[in-house]
């Protein structure tokens, strides 16, 4: 059975959260180890993603990203379909050719 490209979700969870303190550190590493445990990917260093079967899950991974936030700072989820994720566009470097591989298929799983 094929999932549709309509109904996968990919969550991108990007957050900027203070680290002046030992405090504020173990807080935000503490956030960021929740999201490597949670699935999420990490595209960049304050920049996580991860796919959903469908908004019920993405729903789900989004409270459980609430719940573990911390108090300080800026956590923003973004949700797109898989169809709207295909078009994504990588530059690795201002040298290097811009990539339009799309990204792994996971209409299959």
């Amino acid at each position: 059975m094929s999932i549709s490209g309509y109904k996968i979700v990919w969550l991108q969870v990007s957050f900027d959260l203070p680290v002046k303190t030992e405090i504020q550190r173990r807080k935000a590493s503490k956030f960021r180890n929740f999201l490597l445990d949670d699935g999420f990917e990490m595209a960049q260093y304050s920049l996580y993603m991860r796919f959903c079967r469908s908004g019920e899950a993405a729903e789900k991974h989004i409270r459980r990203i609430s719940a573990n936030a911390p108090d300080t700072g800026k956590v923003h989820v973004l949700s797109i379909t898989d169809k709207q994720y295909e078009k994504i566009i990588t530059i690795h470097a201002a040298h290097e050719k811009i990539s339009r591989e799309k990204p792994p298929n996971f209409s299959s799983y």
